[in-house]
Formats: C-alpha cells, structure tokens, sequence
C-alpha cells in the first residue's frame, strides 16, 4: 500500500511539474501560445464530457457539442483580442439553436431534450468557463499573461496544499457525501498556500492591485473547493473515479481543471466590476 501510494505521488509529481511548466510557458510567452495551450485543454475537457455523458448512457451531440463549444472559445479570444468586433458573438445564437433541428432528425431515441439539454451543459459547463478567461487575459485591452499566470498559481497552490494538508492531517469529512477523501484540514492548507501565493504574486504582479490579489485568491480557494466537489457529484453519479486517464496521476481534463470551471465566471465578474 505505502508503495502504491508513493508511485502515486511520483507520478503525480511528475505531471504535475511537467503540465505546468507547459502551461506557464505557453501563457508567459505570448498571447498565440495563450491561445493554443487554452485551446487545447478546452478541446479535451469538452471531449472527456461528452464521453462521460455517453458512460452515463445519454446521447448528447458530441461532435456538434465540442464544434460550439471551441467555437464560443475562440470567438472569445478574437474578440477580445480586438481582431474582429464583438457583434460577432452573435454568431453563438443561431449556432447552437441548430442542435434542435438535428435533433428532428435522430430516429428512435426516447428522449431527445434531455440530450439536448446535456448538449448545451457541455459547452456550458466546459468552454464558457475557459472563454471567459480572455477576457481576463485582455483586462486592459492588451494581451497581459500576468492576470492568467497568476490564477493559476493560485489554484494549482490550493490543489497542492489541499491535497498534502488532506493526506496527512486530514481527519474532519468536509463532504463526505460527495467526495469521502476531502477534509477540512486539506481546505485549511490549500487555503493557507493560496493566500501565501496570492500575496506572492500581488508583489511580482503588478497588474493588479494588491487586494484585487487577495479577492482573487478566496475567489479560487471557494470557487476551486466547490468546482472539485461538483465535478465529484459528476463523477459519482456515474460511479466512476476519474474523468479521464489523460494526465497520469491527476485522471483526465476535467479532473486537473474543475476548479478553474467554477472560478473563472467569477474571477471575470469581479474584474469587470472593480
């Protein structure tokens, strides 16, 4: 079991530092490689969705699902990056009103909007999230890899200090109902190294303000807590362990992203606002 549990860390580990160094650098280096590293994990996350809806025994439009959804993505960034006008999103209405007509067209399937209805969670649920996220990557109307970089440190710093806090000092059930391994300890560590990293970052990271820091830090510690929690409800309705296989020692997409699907929306609402 100790061994087990060791190989687990390694790997884990080693994908971690490995994904994130790609991650960083492709945030860091300019806002193409933004825009291809996002785009590629929006593209596997609608992917490892549409799958588990399928596992679940639903027939959402897979193909035309992830087409929407990375279409909603990238009109998000070129908008955003000011290439092409904001009247364009209007494109996504009449886009994703199709889904009902080749719904008319599927022969015997019992129940055609529920499929529907899990055809537009997808890109709900995943690409809106990840959309968003260009517009904190333009906040000033310039590409600024700052903004990005910096919500990731946050979050991969709770993932992290949740997960050792949990695995050695985790005792209270935070939820047991939906997700039996998270304590209250584990939230207690990754939101003290998440709000170290926030303020860490608020001194290299000057986009921001230094308190605009710290709300984005609760922002992700709450948002990242109830994102991992929700996709655990996803998971166990399913009654499987793991969203995908995608990443060794972290299971798929949606498993290393969840808390960044919940916090995204509201990282951008509080930009916007203040």
């Amino acid at each position: 079991m100790a061994d087990k549990k060791f190989s687990n860390l390694t790997q884990r580990l080693f994908t971690g530092i490995l994904g994130s160094a790609g991650v960083i650098f492709g945030v860091a280096y300019s806002e193409w490689t933004y825009f291809l590293v996002f785009f590629i994990i929006c593209l596997f996350s609608l992917l490892e969705f549409y799958k588990l809806m399928g596992i679940d025994g639903l027939l959402p439009l897979k193909t035309f699902g992830v087409i929407s959804g990375m279409v909603v993505f990238c009109l998000s960034f070129f908008i955003a990056q000011g290439t092409i006008s904001s009247k364009y999103y209007f494109l996504i209405f009449p886009l994703v009103s199709f889904v009902y007509v080749i719904k008319l067209y599927k022969q015997f399937e019992r129940k055609p909007f529920t499929n529907i209805a899990f055809t537009f969670l997808g890109i709900f649920y995943t690409a809106v999230p990840f959309a968003l996220l260009n517009l904190a990557a333009y906040e000033n109307k310039t590409y600024n890899y700052q903004i990005i970089l910096g919500c990731l440190l946050i979050l991969w710093a709770t993932d992290t200090g949740a997960y050792f806090a949990g695995t050695y000092f985790g005792k209270r059930k935070l939820f047991e109902r939906i997700s039996p391994k998270k304590s209250w300890e584990g939230f207690a560590g990754g939101t003290i190294l998440a709000l170290a990293f926030a303020y860490g970052v608020s001194i290299y990271f000057t986009s921001l303000a230094q308190w605009q820091w710290l709300c984005i830090g609760w922002i992700i510690i709450i948002g990242g807590t109830y994102g991992d929690l929700i996709e655990s409800l996803l998971k166990r309705s399913i009654e499987i362990k793991d969203s995908g296989t995608s990443l060794p020692g972290h299971g798929g997409f949606l498993d290393r992203f969840d808390g960044l699907l919940i916090s995204a929306p509201f990282i951008v609402a509080f930009l916007e606002i203040f």
